[in-house]
């Protein structure tokens, strides 16, 4: 079973709102989950990016591969 860091989409229509989540690589988008790390909002100016970063540690040692969008969030939110 391998684990992804990815987005999940929530929020309305043209109202996005996203939550960064460990999930099952075979896992639709919006489907299963193991664990919520944080939340990505990018309707607000500046962008909000919130991350657990103790999690983020754990779950990276374990093994989960964050997808490209997760990686360039976790970036925004360490230089923030």
């Amino acid at each position: 079973m391998p684990v992804r860091i990815r987005l999940t989409r929530k929020g309305a229509k043209k109202s996005p709102f996203y939550r960064v989540v460990v999930a099952d690589s075979e896992a639709p988008r919006d489907g299963r989950f193991i664990e919520v790390l944080g939340t990505y909002d990018p309707r607000t100016d500046p962008v909000e990016v919130k991350i657990k970063q103790e999690r983020l540690e754990y779950w990276i040692g374990q093994g989960a591969k964050p997808s490209d969008t997760v990686r360039s969030l976790i970036k925004k939110a360490v230089s923030s």
